[in-house]
């Protein structure tokens, strides 16, 4: 009779749905203590890149941002101003980002090794957090560090870490995993965190569906009134940085035909795949071609993004906060896929905020199957993840070597893009320091017709020296700032630094009087660059 009464409830208990996700498996003082261990790890793997100096877009953010070099109360309304010139320059409404810099400048200035060590010490802090937001999820403790300690070492991270200006990447993620962390019971604290969040960078938009996915899975309720709040910061965080990025004008797409976008936007998708669980193909500055019907990418794509969808559908049918890392990492991949397009197709430093979804997913549809293998499975599983840990961290620290330089960045994005317009114009660098002018100019009109237009960096870099009385070298200049004359001469209302652009890119022409005047025309505005101006003025006047 007792064996009878059992076996009905035993049915009953199959049917029932998923148990609650357990609450906050790390308390507050075991995330202090992961994250000052996490501090000093990354500061090792990272230390080849702390001395190294602003380059590539560090130079326009902070290191020639006159925005940042001074902090008044002019310049800081400026920056919290979506429609300002200070937030026009940077082509995107981040004003957490800017103050970081401007903070950091007026303490050390140009010294860099100090706006490294922030990076670092916020990529740490993120990854504590992402640890604790593992475990709130239902990871065990040991199995949560463990994971967000790959995500700390992961190679595809060094970029967004190493690179001084993509200060916004981990600030966005440490504040978007705390604010995961305070919504469910101090939701006003949640809000505040993720408003930051976003005016950090707006990627952390991802943090709004993964917040309801985690409430669902954790009592089947979605917590509506503070989502509500972070949904309405969103919609007015969204209308402002779109009408500031629209300045910088629509980007091209990678082909006309769309067919080729979406076998293209699949290939990316198996490409992220692979550096994800690998870290092999991470590097500096990607140039993916387009997908041709044949590329077997495309189609790893559409496989790796139909076993991602087959798991959702598991994860929901549990109501398991699997389901939430799945969408983290879709939600995190689709601005950046190019079925819109993206100025630059790819890059190591957008899977920053895709990592943990996928990361977070893996381990979660991992668990069961674990749990009911042999006794010796969980600690086979846990050496691998250790020893994936250990080859992820060798390979950060050599990659961080890479920020040290600019000309090894270049290297690197030539080795993995032969056929690239990086590597054409490190072929003319070449080139041009053997004295071979010839195939210096093919490899710079190559480099040209495949998208290279920074004609500045050619008058400054010593090593194309004895090309710039060469005519041909001065046609080329010529026609790449053309490009710029073309862009910024059509802008509505420009700015005064957006003038000065157009005066430079003129004066590269020999369009002397044009020049000038647009530089008269820029120094009569308000703005922080009236003595920039007046020396601009006086040295085009002294020409001859």
């Amino acid at each position: 009779m007792a064996r009878r009464r059992a076996e009905p409830q035993k049915a009953r208990s199959r049917s029932k749905p998923a148990p609650a996700v357990a609450e906050a498996a790390l308390a507050p003082r075991d995330v202090v203590l992961l994250g000052v261990l996490f501090a000093v790890l990354a500061l090792g793997i990272y230390a080849p890149a702390l001395s190294g100096p602003f380059l590539s877009d560090d130079l326009h953010y902070v290191a020639t941002n006159p925005y940042v070099h001074s902090l008044t109360l002019e310049n800081v309304r400026a920056i919290l101003d979506p429609r300002s010139p200070a937030t026009v320059f940077v082509v995107n409404y981040a004003p957490v980002h800017l103050l970081l810099h401007a903070l950091t400048w007026q303490v050390v200035g140009e010294q860099t090794t100090a706006y490294h060590v922030i990076n670092v010490l916020l990529h740490a802090v993120g990854s504590a957090l992402l640890a604790a937001v593992f475990a709130r999820a239902g990871i065990p403790r040991l199995a949560a560090a463990g994971a967000a300690l790959v995500f700390l070492l992961h190679p595809a991270n060094v970029e967004a870490v190493a690179w001084i200006s993509q200060a916004k990447t981990p600030a966005a993620f440490a504040l978007s995993m705390g604010a995961l962390l305070a919504h469910p019971r101090r939701p006003v604290l949640g809000t505040l965190l993720f408003g930051l969040a976003l005016l950090a960078k707006p990627t952390a938009a991802f943090a709004l569906p993964v917040a309801a996915l985690l409430d669902w899975a954790r009592d089947g309720r979605v917590r509506a009134a503070p989502l509500a709040a972070w949904a309405l910061l969103l919609a007015g965080y969204a209308f402002a940085e779109f009408a500031t990025h629209q300045r910088s004008g629509a980007a091209e797409a990678i082909s006309d035909d769309p067919l080729v976008r979406l076998r293209t936007s699949f290939a990316i998708a198996a490409r992220y795949a692979c550096m994800s669980l690998t870290s092999i193909g991470v590097a500096a500055f990607h140039e993916p071609a387009p997908s041709g019907p044949a590329d077997p990418l495309w189609i790893a794509g559409v496989v790796a993004i139909a076993a991602i969808a087959a798991r959702s559908v598991v994860a929901l049918r549990r109501r398991s906060a699997e389901l939430a890392f799945w969408v983290w990492a879709g939600v995190s991949f689709l601005p950046i896929s190019q079925l819109f397009p993206f100025l630059y197709p790819m890059a190591d430093r957008y899977l920053y905020f895709i990592l943990p979804g996928l990361i977070g997913g893996i381990v979660l549809a991992l668990r069961a199957p674990i749990a009911r293998a042999p006794a010796w499975a969980p600690r086979a599983a846990g050496a691998a993840a250790l020893a994936l840990a250990l080859a992820f961290g060798a390979h950060s620290n050599a990659r961080a070597a890479l920020w040290a330089s600019p000309l090894k960045l270049l290297n690197d994005s030539a080795e993995h893009y032969p056929n690239g317009r990086t590597a054409r114009l490190v072929e003319a660098r070449r080139a041009a320091q053997r004295g071979d002018d010839e195939a210096a100019l093919a490899a710079l009109r190559r480099a040209w017709e495949l998208g290279f237009n920074r004609y500045e960096q050619l008058q400054s870099d010593p090593a194309f020296a004895n090309l710039q009385s060469d005519p041909r070298f001065l046609a080329l200049v010529r026609e790449m700032a053309g490009w710029w004359v073309a862009r910024f001469a059509v802008k509505p209302e420009p700015t005064q630094i957006e003038l000065r652009t157009l005066a430079l890119a003129y004066l590269a022409r020999g369009e002397r009087d044009t020049a000038l005047a647009t530089l008269e025309r820029a120094r009569a505005m308000p703005g922080p660059l009236a003595q920039q101006l007046a020396q601009d003025i006086a040295d085009v006047k002294s020409m001859r």
